[in-house]
Order: C-alpha cells, then sequence, then structure tokens
C-alpha cells in the first residue's frame, strides 16, 4: 500500500497570525542589515567624522563576528521556544539601535584590519571607534543574524510538512514589509526633514514595542508533538544539527543558497557601478532597482505553489539555472531589453531560491531541531554576504572589468545546479535519528 500524502496545511487564523508575525520579524532586522545600515551611513560618517574606509572594514569585521549569533539563538528556540526568543532578542536589538542613535564622538578606538588585505599583500589596520564597533557588531548579531533565525524558525514551526504556499505568502510579505520600511524611512528623511538620529531612536522604539507585544501575544506553535503520526502512520523523527550537516544536502542547499546570497549582495551594493561598465546611466539603475524587487515578489508568490508540487532539488537547480543565465549573458548586455530581461531574471531567480532557502530545512530535516538547522543554514548565508562585495570588488580589480568576475560565478552558479539535481534530502519516509527522549 503507498504512503499516505503528508498533510497540507491551510490558512487558519493562528497560521495566517503566524505567518504575519514571522514575515514581520524579518523586516524587523533592517537595522542589521547592509541595506539598513546604508540609509544612515552618509549622515552618521558626517556626524562622528568616520572615511570610508575605516567604516568599510568596521561593517565588514561586525559582520563576521555577529554571524556568530546563529547558532546559540538557534539552540534557543529548540530549548526555550520562540515566542521568549523573539521577544528577547526585539527587545535587546531595539535598545542596541536607540543606543546607537546617541552615539557621540569616541576616545577609544580598535585597529581592525581593513578589507584591501584581500587585494594586496600585507595588512593595512583601520582605527575606528570602539563603541561604534560594538553597537554596529551587535545589530549585525542580533539583526541580520539572530532575528532572522528566529523568524526562519516561527515559520518552519507553522508551515507543515508541505509548506510551499505558506512559505511564497512569507516571502511575499517579507518583500512588501522591507519596501514600506524603506519608503517610510524615505519619507522620514525627504517630507519630514529628520535626521538620521532621530530616524535610527524611532526605528529602535518601534523594536521596543514590538518585542513587548511579542511577549504578550505570540504563542508558540510546535507542530510535532511527542508521538505526533506522521504520514506513514509511525513516530515523528526529526534529525539533530549533528546529524543534518552530515548529510550531502544540507551543504548543497546551504551552500548554494548562500552562494546566490554572495552574488546578490556584490552586485546589489556594485550594481550601478556594474551598469555603467555596460554603457548604462543612472536613470538605468534607479528603474531596475525599482522593478526588479516586484518581480522577485510574483516570483516568490509562483514558487511557493510549485514547491507543492515539485522536488525542491529540482526547484533549486532551476533557480540557479535562471541566475547563470542571468550572469553569464550580463557581459553581452548592451540595450535596454536586454538589461531589462537580465534584471528580470535575475528577480526571478531571486524570488525561487528564497522561497527554496525558507522551505527546505522544516521539509528536509524535521521540526525539532529546526532552530539550530536553520542557524547554522543562516551562519553560511551571513558569512556569504559579508564576502559578496569583496568577491565583486576583487575580481574587478584584478581583471580591469567586471565580466570575467560575472561569468566565472555563472559556471559556479550551474555547478551547483547540477549538485542540486543529484544530491538527495532526507524525506517525511525515510528512516531518521530519533529524538531523544
Amino acid at each position: 500500500m503507498p504512503p499516505a500524502s503528508p498533510p497540507r496545511h491551510g490558512f487558519s487564523a493562528s497560521t495566517a497570525a503566524a505567518v504575519g508575525t514571522a514575515a514581520a520579524a524579518m523586516v524587523a532586522t533592517l537595522p542589521g542589515r547592509t541595506h539598513g545600515l546604508g540609509l544612515v551611513t552618509e549622515p552618521l560618517l558626517a556626524d562622528l567624522g568616520l572615511e570610508r574606509v575605516p567604516f568599510a572594514a568596521l561593517n565588514f569585521w561586525a559582520t563576521i563576528v555577529g554571524a556568530a549569533f546563529c547558532l546559540p539563538v538557534g539552540w534557543a528556540i529548540d530549548r526555550f521556544g520562540v515566542r521568549v526568543v523573539l521577544a528577547a532578542v526585539l527587545l535587546s536589538l531595539g535598545v542596541v539601535v536607540v543606543g546607537m542613535a546617541g552615539l557621540t564622538a569616541s576616545s577609544s578606538v580598535i585597529g581592525l584590519p581593513t578589507p584591501e588585505l584581500f587585494f594586496v599583500g600585507g595588512v593595512e589596520s583601520a582605527v575606528v571607534p570602539l563603541d561604534l564597533f560594538l553597537l554596529v557588531l551587535l545589530t549585525r548579531g542580533l539583526g541580520q543574524s539572530a532575528l532572522s533565525v528566529v523568524s526562519l524558525a516561527l515559520i518552519g514551526k507553522v508551515a507543515g510538512d508541505r509548506p510551499g504556499a505558506v512559505i511564497g505568502v512569507y516571502s511575499f510579505l517579507v518583500a512588501v514589509g522591507f519596501m514600506a520600511a524603506f519608503a517610510g524611512v524615505k519619507a522620514a528623511f525627504e517630507q519630514f526633514h529628520a535626521d538620521w538620529r532621530t530616524v535610527w531612536a524611532a526605528i529602535g522604539w518601534v523594536l521596543v514595542g514590538f518585542g513587548v507585544l511579542a511577549l504578550l501575544f505570540v504563542r508558540d506553535r510546535e507542530q510535532c508533538a511527542a508521538g505526533a503520526v506522521n504520514a506513514t502512520g509511525g513516530t515523528t523523527y526529526s534529525l539533530t544539527l549533528g546529524a543534518a550537516l552530515r548529510t550531502p544536502g544540507f551543504w548543497v542547499f546551504g551552500l548554494a543558497t548562500s552562494f546566490y546570497g554572495m552574488v546578490a549582495a556584490g552586485m546589489s551594493l556594485f550594481n550601478q557601478s556594474l551598469l555603467a561598465e555596460r554603457g548604462f546611466d543612472r536613470g538605468t539603475f534607479l528603474t531596475i532597482t525599482t522593478v526588479t524587487p516586484l518581480i522577485g515578489l510574483t516570483a516568490n508568490l509562483l514558487a511557493g505553489w510549485i514547491a507543492t508540487r515539485t522536488w525542491l532539488g529540482l526547484l533549486l537547480a532551476a533557480g540557479l539555472l535562471v541566475q547563470a543565465v542571468a550572469l553569464a549573458a550580463f557581459p553581452a548586455v548592451s540595450t535596454l531589453p536586454q538589461v531589462y530581461a537580465y534584471a528580470a531574471a535575475m528577480g526571478v531567480a531571486g524570488g525561487v531560491l528564497t522561497v527554496v532557502f525558507f522551505t527546505v530545512w522544516r521539509q528536509a530535516f524535521g521540526p525539532t531541531h529546526l532552530g539550530q538547522i536553520q542557524g547554522a543554514a543562516q551562519l553560511l548565508t551571513v558569512l556569504a554576504s559579508a564576502a559578496g562585495p569583496l568577491v565583486l570588488a576583487a575580481g574587478q580589480r584584478a581583471y580591469g572589468s567586471y565580466a570575467p568576475v560575472v561569468q566565472n560565478l555563472a559556471v559556479v552558479a550551474a555547478a551547483f545546479a547540477v549538485a542540486a539535481l543529484l544530491t538527495p534530502l532526507p524525506t517525511a519516509n525515510a528512516p531518521r535519528e530519533e529524538d531523544p527522549a
């Protein structure tokens, strides 16, 4: 008798509330992300009298060290539940952001190796304010790392064994939330003429308020109670973090999605320069920046629907192949239709690969140790995103053009696509390491 299909999750009121909370938590990572910090970088540098190269070194090392927050927060989620950890991280991040808004010039400094050490012989040191370094490190660790893991764990626990539709909606809400947040900050600067400290402090207090609400109203929703029955009629099993790390599937999916993040981080930071090399002006750059997220939104929903009907390895391979074709073709782009086609392909790849990253961990490794497994996966993505700008900058410096490094990245994307097709994942019906009592 063939095994029954795994249960699907509908959008009950509690599921919808959890999806909204998880999406809001991901949007709340904004002050801990490069794009969020970029909103106040220029006035912050002017206010504190700091040069760009030292600040770049500060940001790079804060991101690298902050990635370490991924693993302990994953453990804490599995031990204490999402509600407590979500509230604690939000409150802590809010306090840090408010504190950063009140930062003044400091005599305490720290020397950091600059990213230039990757390009030339020897080590150059940048002297930066110690308190600014610690505060940026905490925003990275609590925001980009810890809060991202909490959001992913929450959506993983409510999405069920076939989470494609739920993840598609979650991805869509996250994208819309970030767009709304950027629009709000833009309005604060341009319409209300607020300074960076006022904007940053307001973001911090919103996070504190969100943390209080999370503590009062968010409820843990475990999908895998002891003795639950899975699709085969037996006990539900889950892989531990150690067991997951011993599977090829974790590394193929983790490294492939992290590779996408690395490319996205590098190309988004240098996108205007990349387009200028192909002969396009700032207007084209701004148009693409506006249109690409909208394409990604559509791809989020479509990929979420497809994820309920196909193997995730195939979906991952498809996203990577679209990315590989776009990267390979980029050095030949010379007309507006071509550049828009390139942007559309990158938007589709981003939407598909984002859904795959949000979906795979629960589906492949089970819910019991989901926080730790997603923490390890998020650690890979944070490290990759920190390296992305360096890879693009180093390649452009070495070749005198972005074209060769972009084509090399296309080859890597294609190789990951092949690996995705050849690598099996643990399935709901496969024997797994039973959870300890």
